[in-house]
Order: C-alpha cells, then sequence, then structure tokens
C-alpha cells in the first residue's frame, strides 16, 4: 500500500487529473470535510483539476499511510502558490489525511477527506 500511496501523490503532482481519478472505483466516491462529494471518476477528475488548476505548482507531499481495521489514513501534506484563474497569489502549506475504504481490485471506494479549512483559508487570504 506504501507504492500506491507513493502513486497517488506522484499522480496528484502530475498535473493530470485524469491519473489521480484512475486509482478510484469506477463508481468511487472522495468527500472532503463533509462537503459534497465527488462521485465517479469524471467528478473525481473535475475535483482534482479545480485544485492543480487553482495552484499550477502544486506539490503533494505523503507524510505516511497507516491502516487500522482495514481501513487506510493517507497522510499529506498540500503545498502550491494560488497564481491560478482568480487567483490570490498567496502561498498554502497544509496537512490533513484521507480514510480510504478499498474495493477487491485494489482501488480507492470511499475516502473521506479531513484538513483544517480555517487554516488553509488565511493562508489563501494571506492573513
Amino acid at each position: 500500500m506504501l507504492e500506491f500511496g507513493q502513486k497517488y501523490t506522484d499522480a496528484w503532482n502530475s498535473k493530470e487529473p485524469e491519473k489521480m481519478a484512475s486509482f478510484y472505483a469506477e463508481d468511487g466516491i472522495l468527500t472532503v470535510n463533509n462537503g459534497k462529494p465527488a462521485v465517479g471518476r469524471k467528478q473525481l477528475a473535475e475535483t482534482a483539476q479545480s485544485y492543480m488548476e487553482a495552484f499550477p505548482d502544486i506539490e503533494l507531499s505523503m507524510d505516511s499511510l497507516t491502516v487500522e481495521k482495514g481501513t487506510y489514513r493517507y497522510y499529506w501534506t498540500f503545498k502550491g502558490t494560488n497564481t491560478g484563474p482568480g487567483g490570490t497569489g498567496n502561498k498554502v502549506d497544509f496537512s490533513g489525511f484521507e480514510e480510504w475504504t478499498m474495493n477487491d481490485q485494489g482501488l480507492v471506494q470511499k475516502s473521506i477527506g479531513t484538513y483544517d479549512a480555517e487554516k488553509y483559508q488565511r493562508q489563501l487570504e494571506g492573513k
């Protein structure tokens, strides 16, 4: 699974949203901070694309990967400068994790992502 996590990280850094989405089941789900879920690879790719456009210099790193009772936790750090369309020009550096439930094919069926949205927003606004 460490290799899976590193390849997932590389997919985010590739700036190719379809690569990130390919780590999910066809009907995979990603929910971040209890927001509206991205369902299916098309919506997953659109979610990734929004971050990749907003932060053209995106740099995601995998901090660790743990497993407990069949659920994986992928801990990450996101760095980038918000220079995409309508961007603030400010840098962000924040961490979070995704809780993955895997399917029988070894792909992410369900991911629940969490990060400190207030810290992210302060950095985005340059405060």
